[in-house]
């Protein structure tokens, strides 16, 4: 893997590379983008999806190789981390933030108590804090709360303008990146830097994308506009202390508006707008726009009406653009379109229209092979034993692209349809492997014996197959399920039957929850989608996963949908493209939590049939770790009394 990431940044070739659990792949990018970096007198960026990783790289990875080749490299190499300017407190913002929030109407007198006391300690951690990174601040403190202290790149004055600029932590963090040979960020604000033209992140030649099977729902989530009536008022609320009476005042009309029509319309996409919500979201539009016109100049001299202007503008602007996104799209032809729309209601989100493109494959193609080299590598890359659908879905040409069929290792090169002049970016693929024996090591059964699941929770034979592993396994077991209620379920009866303690995902934090379950060999873990893809529990804690069902997209997904749609109509496969890629990536990276290290054992059990009985069953094995097979009950319930055994007797 270093030798192929130095190849590529010596030629220009972009490079994927699927580099499974153990590998060591932070060292495999790491160590040659050092060398590259300190040779050209050039920045490299690694982006990261999660703050683990980014951690990973920053507290220890970093640290410990860049003392190790500085002998060999001549010095010590720098490297930073940077994130978007809302993860780091400003100190301008905090000042009004004892005044009440944008959204104080919006919110019951004891939620605004709470929020108070939050933004008090707030005030007294930003006389300690020294990078004033959200991170930092443990135990942490409500969206809502830090809110009211920080701002967006748009939201921003600049440095030059605010009378804080000298004390700013987002712009000690960005100047900590100045000269830096490592600039460590992450998807959210490499998709800022590319989708809405901030320029961000410093002058790279050699971008690494770890993590990138996380990249398209990123950048999509970045893409993705959101209009409520709640963003409506903030916007009216914040445009009133400038802006003319009566514009502020239709614009807050507009809002309650808004809100009748989204209580009238049932949720989900919406191919054609209501005539009567597009109506609703036009005068959005109209009012919005009213206020930007009427917005005075900026005033050099006076800081806190820049302030005010600056608040007022990027709320503004942001429900302008997503009004007009919103009418847009449902103006065109529905061949034509690039956006999805959809009404999004529910107890965990407010109420609202969401506009999200189709696909993202252009927008990385354009901000991401064209003007650099980059390397994406993650341990679930090769799906059903090609890299095609990920790079289809990056924007990598796939006639250009590796035939991953064709052996480990080997690869094809070619141009890529970026558009751009003259010769054209290549890119090729690369399977480095894994240090795990799987089949050696672990059993991937399938209880084909069961039926199919069910949309009216989990069928009592699936309680008691979860109940007989567990029995089997000594506890041990990590429970992926599709849903909360599904988790919430089982939990729920199993404790009554097992003597294993089982812990579920919102009994505590999950990082708590995981902690007691790594200490604990006799405790069962039970959650959702965090849990697929953020549990690392070597040794005899961890010795059965559980996947309930094939965790496909729920078939009313607005956006899953409209895209399976539109890759049918064009002539492709819509199921494999979006609903069964998503199903492999996240099968792949939660049967993946089960060996962690070189030392463990374990079974996978997979209670959903369908991955023995159905036509795509084959593409969802090819796609996981090369675990020994099983369909007989019995021989996984043995295999799991033998390793309990042997924990016990180790203990």
């Amino acid at each position: 893997m270093a030798k192929a990431v130095a190849e590529a940044a010596a030629t220009g070739e972009h490079l994927v590379v699927q580099a499974g659990t153990g590998t060591g792949k932070s060292l495999g990018y790491l160590v040659p983008a050092l060398r590259h970096a300190v040779a050209e007198n050039s920045t490299v960026v690694v982006s990261t999806a999660t703050i683990a990783l980014q951690n990973q790289l920053i507290g220890r990875d970093l640290p410990r190789l860049t003392e190790a080749l500085e002998p060999l490299l001549g010095r010590r190499p720098a490297f930073a981390i940077l994130k978007g300017r809302r993860n780091y407190l400003c100190r301008h913002r905090l000042e009004g933030a004892a005044a009440a929030p944008d959204e104080a109407e919006l919110f019951d007198p004891h939620m605004l108590s709470s929020l108070g006391r939050q933004v008090r300690r707030l005030h007294e951690w930003a006389e300690e804090t020294v990078t004033g990174d959200r991170d930092d601040l443990v135990p942490g403190v409500s969206d809502l709360a830090w809110r009211q202290v920080s701002v967006g790149a748009n939201e921003c004055m600049g440095a030059q303008m605010c009378p804080f600029g000298d004390e700013c932590f987002a712009e000690q963090a960005r100047a900590e990146t100045v000269g830096a040979d490592i600039v460590v960020t992450n998807h959210a604000l490499l998709a800022i830097d590319a989708v809405q033209g901030y320029r961000l992140l410093p002058e790279h030649d050699l971008l690494l994308i770890d993590e990138a099977h996380e990249l398209v729902d990123r950048v999509t989530s970045v893409a993705t506009g959101v209009l409520s009536d709640r963003a409506v008022s903030v916007a009216a609320k914040r445009a009133a202390q400038i802006c003319d009476v009566e514009l502020t005042e239709r614009l807050a009309e507009t809002a309650d508006g808004l809100a009748l029509m989204v209580a009238e319309t049932p949720p989900g996409r919406l191919d054609h707008l209501p005539d009567a919500l597009a109506t609703a979201v036009a005068s959005v539009r109209d009012a919005a726009h009213a206020c930007v016109s009427d917005l005075p100049d900026r005033t050099r001299d006076d800081p806190e009406s820049a302030s005010v202007r600056r608040l007022a503008l990027a709320a503004l602007e942001e429900v302008h653009r997503t009004a007009e996104r919103i009418l847009a799209s449902d103006q065109q032809p529905m061949r034509e379109r690039g956006d999805v729309v959809w009404l999004a209601k529910g107890a965990r989100q407010t109420p609202g229209l969401r506009v999200a493109p189709l696909g993202v494959d252009q927008l990385l193609r354009d901000s991401l092979f064209t003007e650099r080299t980059t390397v994406l590598t993650s341990a679930t890359l090769a799906l059903g034993g090609s890299f095609q659908l990920m790079a289809e879905q990056w924007g990598l040409d796939l006639a250009a692209g590796p035939d991953a069929d064709r052996g480990e290792r080997e690869t094809t090169d070619g141009s890529d349809s970026s558009g751009t002049e003259g010769e054209r970016p290549r890119w090729r693929a690369i399977d480095v492997g894994s240090p795990f024996d799987h089949a050696r090591s672990g059993i991937l059964y399938v209880a084909r014996h069961l039926p199919p699941p069910g949309r009216d929770g989990l069928h009592p034979s699936y309680l008691d197959e979860i109940a007989e592993l567990i029995d089997a396994a000594g506890g041990r077991a990590l429970g992926l399920f599709s849903s909360t209620r599904a988790a919430v379920q089982a939990a729920e009866e199993l404790r009554e039957r097992l003597k294993h303690p089982i812990l579920c995902q919102g009994d505590d934090s999950t990082g708590q929850l995981v902690r007691e379950f790594a200490e604990n060999e006799a405790t069962c873990l039970f959650g959702t989608l965090s849990l697929w893809q953020g549990v690392d529990v070597p040794g005899p804690s961890l010795q059965l996963v559980i996947v309930d069902r094939i965790p496909f997209p729920r078939p009313d997904d607005p956006l899953a949908s409209a895209r399976q749609r539109a890759i049918g109509s064009g002539g492709g496969n819509g199921f494999l493209a979006v609903a069964a890629t998503h199903a492999a990536l996240l099968l792949a990276q939660g049967t993946g939590r089960l060996l962690r290290s070189v030392h463990d054992r374990g079974v996978v059990a997979v209670l959903d049939p369908r991955l023995a009985t159905a036509r795509y069953g084959a593409f969802l094995r090819s796609s996981l770790p090369p675990y020994w097979g099983t369909t007989d009950p019995e021989v996984a319930r043995a295999a799991l009394r033998r390793l309990d055994r042997a924990a016990s007797q180790a203990a």
